[in-house]
């Protein structure tokens, strides 16, 4: 069985080793290295990037958020688990657009925290503990209003594409790299280059394009995959398909596209 890497980063020894210490009784976990601050931290994880790092959310020289977003950039496949001293509304939302897997506070039962570590190994959804608080859950919905606006706008302003085009956006955004994209429409790997970079070209010289893009990068992090555990003021749940939805029109069409486009 291949271990899952995990780091650590905690200023507190006895938190670190308490959480080292039950990692070590497991057999799918391996800690492959922690500090004190999450300064050093990311100078560890981006040398020898594991695949969850535990970090606190106020360490050094980055808190969480900001050290989520500087690992997120350039080692997307990391997932973090931030950890605070207690919850705070604040923190938490920010935590979500950053792309944080996890938020917990220090006073978690350890057994919890391993149930927490292993679920955002295995890839699931986003845990935040303290979502279900009305003031959270109500600033997350209105995001959620404003981007599905934009994904309207988006639509629209991709539907002015050539059908050759949207054939290579919809590839892109079922996640198919530049190789697979060429055998699925049977083009060549330049071909599909060169289409991208007349895509590309027309989305950027269109003002609403570029204003459009811009806001959907600055508000795609996992923030709206939260959506789907969320609860509004009023205490309806987003369903599933609602989040499915969203997710398939609009998040992870833009985020395929833009990392392909960038």
């Amino acid at each position: 069985m291949e271990k899952s890497k995990v780091f650590l980063s905690d200023p507190q020894v006895l938190f670190r080793e308490g959480i080292h210490f039950i990692l070590s009784g497991e057999d799918d976990f391996e800690v492959i290295g922690e500090t004190t601050n999450n300064e050093d931290a990311y100078t560890h994880i981006t040398a020898n990037p594991p695949n969850i790092a535990v970090l606190s959310m106020h360490n050094g020289k980055y808190d969480g958020p900001e050290i989520t977003c500087r690992i997120k950039r350039s080692l997307p496949s990391v997932a973090i688990i931030l950890i605070m001293e207690k919850a705070n509304n604040d923190l938490l939302f920010s935590a979500i657009k950053s792309g944080a897997s996890a938020c917990l506070t220090k006073n978690s039962d350890p057994e919890y925290l391993l149930d927490i570590i292993r679920v955002v190994s295995q890839g699931s959804q986003p845990i935040l503990e303290s979502l279900l608080i009305p003031e959270i859950a109500s600033r997350i919905l209105i995001e959620f209003e404003d981007m599905s606006l934009l994904s309207k706008q988006l639509d629209d302003l991709l539907a002015t594409l050539a059908p050759q085009e949207s054939k290579i956006l919809n590839s892109i955004a079922s996640g198919n790299t530049i190789e697979q994209i060429a055998t699925e429409l049977d083009m060549t790997e330049e071909n599909i280059r060169r289409n991208l970079r007349l895509i590309l070209n027309k989305l950027v010289a269109n003002d609403q394009s570029r204003t459009l893009f811009e806001a959907a990068q600055r508000n795609m992090p996992v923030m709206m995959q939260n959506l789907a555990r969320s609860q509004a003021a009023t205490g309806d749940y987003i369903t599933r398909e609602e989040f499915n939805e969203f997710k398939e029109s609009l998040m992870e069409r833009l985020k395929s596209l833009i990392g392909e486009l960038t």
